[in-house]
């Protein structure tokens, strides 16, 4: 287990130097993760609203049986039985307080649901921080390989330049010489 352990620390630090060295990749990596955050989070908010919407149902549902109860109650007690008031009185007692849960874990699936929406705020304002720096980022690349091919080429042209040089001062240097010769020839004839 613990050569397991040296190679999974051994190729974290290479990754970490990797990233390190292409900071672009790095921006890619963080870029992706913010997405799959993003997405997870967006599923996230369906899934609650989905439960939202069956606890309303259930409150729902649980609300008209109260009110079902409700009505036994005053008509058994109408009829002056109170042999059956009594149960549908706590029949309807127990309805109330899991109709009081249901709305309670409502209100708790309402307030994750913000939490949620909040979180999804900051995940895409970030990813757009990340998706900017990534474009700056490419960017400063393009010029910084555009700059490299202008001085590769200034280069390339200052060396053809310095034959060029190098040829002119030859025909400099023959010229001169040549003119050395016929001042040398005119002072001799004289």
């Amino acid at each position: 287990m613990s050569l397991f352990d040296d190679l999974s620390r051994f190729l974290e630090s290479r990754l970490e130097e990797f990233l390190r060295n292409n900071p672009h990749l790095e921006l890619e990596a963080l870029l992706e993760q913010l997405r799959e955050q993003e997405e997870d989070t967006l599923k996230l908010i369906a899934e609650l609203q989905l439960q939202e919407k069956r606890s309303q149902d259930e409150i729902l549902s649980t609300a008209q049986e109260i009110q079902k109860w409700h009505i036994r109650i005053q008509k058994a007690q109408a009829a002056g039985r109170q042999d059956l008031a009594t149960p549908a009185q706590e029949r309807e007692a127990a309805l109330l307080r899991e109709g009081n849960q249901m709305w309670g874990h409502m209100q708790g699936l309402k307030e994750r649901i913000t939490q949620s929406q909040e979180l999804l705020r900051k995940i895409q304002q970030r990813r757009q921080e990340v998706q900017n720096q990534v474009t700056a980022a490419q960017t400063a690349r393009t010029q910084a390989q555009t700059q490299q091919r202008l001085e590769t080429h200034g280069w390339n042209a200052a060396t053809n330049s310095n034959r060029n040089f190098d040829d002119l001062e030859d025909t400099f240097r023959r010229w001169e010489t040549q003119d050395e010769l016929e001042k040398l020839k005119r002072n001799m004839g004289k």
